[in-house]
């Protein structure tokens, strides 16, 4: 049976998370993911409820990602097979969360579409950030994604 011992340099610590895939993705992640956070932030948040989940998936992924950003980057992970498996679940749900907030944010952003008609210029405003903030968290869902399907290759690798 072969040891897979040689494979564990897979998991990069230090600055190796920013020269190697899939830890590279880690800043555009932070930083699509604060833009959708701070867009959503400042518009007027009706309805509370889709906007909600929006700002609790922004702020949870963001944190999370920079936490694990961290982790890796402190060489905490101590190179485990189990630490790949983890940053795969990890993105893996982050990528769900995302989604299902960019679909509610696309939702209730065509709902606003229909009332642009006799709109002010705060109403119009806020419009504009709305998309804004479905388009980044459209990208932010991405890189989640293909940090997932890359993590598992990594994973898979062990």
């Amino acid at each position: 049976m072969a040891s897979n011992t040689g494979t564990m340099a897979n998991l990069p610590s230090g600055v190796g998370i920013c020269t190697t895939i899939p830890d590279i993705l880690y800043l555009p992640e932070l930083v699509f993911g604060g833009l959708v956070w701070i867009l959503v932030a400042c518009t007027l948040v009706v309805p509370q409820n889709p906007q909600g989940w929006v700002m609790f998936v922004s702020v949870f992924c963001f944190v999370m990602t920079f936490i694990w950003m961290v982790v890796f980057a402190c060489g905490s992970h101590h190179n485990k097979a189990s630490w790949a498996a983890a940053d795969f679940l990890y993105h893996g749900i982050a990528a769900f969360f995302y989604l299902s907030a960019s679909v509610a944010l696309a939702k209730v952003t065509l709902d606003l579409s229909g009332k642009q008609g006799n709109s002010t210029t705060t109403q119009l405003r806020n419009y504009k950030l709305d998309i804004s903030a479905v388009v980044f968290s459209y990208v932010a869902t991405l890189l989640y994604f293909v940090h997932t399907i890359l993590s598992a290759i990594r994973w898979k690798s062990f």
